[in-house]
């Protein structure tokens, strides 16, 4: 079929050629202006294509992720060692478990308690697009916009007293 289609489409390219030449060349030749025919594209199908499924669902804008300013300075502070040099500090309210607040690259950006089925603690701020899942052994933090590790192997003091404990020292 496509050949078919393709054979037509070549014959009609050849024969338009073949009739149009003549004119332009003798258009030139004698000093006149060549004259152009014009001609109009075809206008696309009036069918729609079908939709492509969504990826994913955009997040509806969260009241949470104003980013309302975080008094860091009476927060108490954890400091995380990360690998590759890395460091972030996180500053938790006690009487709040549902929010921290999050120093990445001196950018502090409020960040809220997501349910996992996993035990998992994972906190997000849908319009920075991070991401920071906490497990006991270490810390991960992601960027879901870009779909990368920022940190990985993150240690607060506490998990890095553990991991020498038991030999198992990867920072």
């Amino acid at each position: 079929m496509t050949k078919l289609f393709s054979a037509l489409l070549t014959g009609l390219l050849v024969s338009g050629l073949a009739l149009t030449a003549p004119a332009v060349f003798a258009a030139t030749e004698t000093g006149a202006p060549a004259v152009k025919k014009v001609i109009k594209k075809k206008s696309p199908a009036k069918h729609a294509a079908p939709a492509a499924p969504a990826a994913y669902e955009l997040a509806a804008p969260d009241d949470d992720d104003t980013g309302a300013p975080i008094d860091a300075s009476i927060a108490p502070a954890t400091e995380y060692k990360c690998e590759l040099g890395n460091t972030l500090t996180i500053f938790r309210n006690d009487g709040d478990d549902n929010y921290i607040a999050l120093r990445w690259h001196k950018v502090l950006t409020r960040m809220k308690r997501v349910a996992t089925t996993t035990g998992a603690h994972r906190f997000e701020n849908k319009r920075s697009g991070l991401v920071w899942i906490g497990i006991p052994a270490k810390g991960l933090l992601l960027d879901s916009r870009k779909g990368q590790q920022l940190a990985n192997e993150c240690k607060d003091p506490t998990q890095m007293a553990l991991a020498t404990a038991s030999g198992d020292i990867h920072s």
